[in-house]
């Protein structure tokens, strides 16, 4: 049984903790606080605690409970962080209305922490003896560059992994990534009235422009259609050319983002830009254009036979009542590392509204179910 009271306590003192990132917010506390919070938990609960620093006032926390051998290892994750509280009325309150808990993070994603604290507190108050080892990593920084779960990805490993993010408790077993690009257009600097001397970068990137928006099409017309996350995007993010109305511009740069499904590379996106300027600069071979990968994100998709995928579709399904629904994300989750490190990982957690709004709150009672399942998963996962 899980215990409510716990539960809601526990979510109220999260929220109560101010845990905005610092990467988002000049002068926010970071993880620190609710980390030491969250690891004293932990440690109630019987679990080995670890805690890492991964800078000034950032820091994972992971609880370990030992199984006796033999068994499979499942990692629960979820994120520590916050954004910020702009706008909020009462972003701090963890008070409870009409069956929902309100405050920043309460959603995102501090009741799926307090769930799974929940859970494994369940597990324990039943003497249940597990095989395999269970992990609980909460983890810092995932609203802005996922150190923390980059972190666990090097140091712990596991059979799978539930990413805890708030899914109204669909099974999300695949989402997008992406690529962010530098593409540069070279031209040569004159003064505006010598058209014979300069080459004007700007007027260049538009002829890569409107290729560009040839392939954008492409992409949502004759790409495949993934049932779960649509089809792959891009749009020009920002574009920046020249120095002054009397001068021709020597360089014209545009940012784009691509976004990946699942089965598409950064290499194979990459290809299709550098595929561009090859067909400009052979139609022009004054055409000079550069592209530069400057960062990037992998899809995720776990397979459908995964025993983890299985044993969560019977889970869902039996507490729901009805055949759980799958879904995908649009956008990236921390759930991509975990996959990446060779974890068959997927995303469930509960019912809310207002992740980065100014009104935030997580479903009580979804809240109770999502830790319900956690803690059949967990027995029958590990054994």
């Amino acid at each position: 049984m899980i215990d409510q009271s716990y539960l809601l306590n526990v979510l109220a003192r999260m929220v109560q903790i101010d845990s905005r990132n610092p990467d988002l917010t000049a002068g926010a506390p970071g993880e620190a606080e609710i980390g030491a919070y969250v690891a004293g938990l932990m440690a109630e609960l019987g679990l080995e605690v670890e805690t890492e620093t991964l800078g000034e006032n950032r820091v994972n926390v992971v609880g370990i409970w030992r199984g006796t051998g033999n068994g499979r290892s499942l990692m629960l994750n979820g994120h520590l962080d916050t954004v910020g509280v702009e706008g909020m009325a009462e972003p701090y309150s963890g008070a409870v209305r009409d069956g929902k808990l309100y405050g920043r993070g309460s959603y995102d994603m501090k009741g799926s922490l307090a769930a799974m604290l929940a859970a494994t507190k369940a597990l324990h108050d039943q003497g249940v003896q597990l095989a395999g080892d269970l992990l609980l990593t909460a983890v810092a920084d995932e609203e802005y560059a996922s150190i923390g779960t980059e972190a666990i990805a090097r140091r712990y490993t596991a059979d799978a992994a539930i990413v805890t993010e708030p899914t109204h408790m669909e099974i999300v077993c695949a989402h997008r990534g992406f690529v962010w690009y530098d593409v540069t257009v070279v031209g040569r600097a004159a003064h505006g009235s010598l058209y014979d001397v300069g080459i004007d970068a700007n007027m260049r990137m538009g002829r890569f422009l409107a290729e560009l928006e040839k392939l954008e099409v492409a992409l949502r017309t004759e790409r495949p259609l993934h049932p779960l996350t649509g089809y792959p995007s891009l749009h020009a993010a920002t574009l920046h050319g020249g120095s002054g109305l009397s001068t021709y511009a020597d360089r014209c740069t545009l940012q784009i983002e691509r976004r990946l499904n699942p089965g598409e590379t950064e290499a194979q996106a990459t290809a299709e830009l550098q595929a561009i300027i090859d067909q400009l600069t052979a139609a022009d071979s004054t055409f000079q254009a550069m592209v530069k990968p400057l960062f990037s994100r992998t899809p995720l998709e776990a397979p459908a036979d995964a025993p983890i995928v299985q044993l969560v579709d019977k889970v869902v399904s039996q507490k729901l009542g009805q055949p759980a629904t799958y879904a995908g994300m649009r956008g990236w989750t921390d759930a991509a590392i975990l996959a990446d490190a060779g974890i068959d990982a997927l995303l469930l957690g509960p019912i809310g509204e207002g992740a980065h709004a100014a009104e935030e709150w997580v479903d009580v009672q979804s809240l109770m179910d999502f830790a319900a399942m956690l803690t059949e998963i967990v027995a029958e996962f590990c054994g």
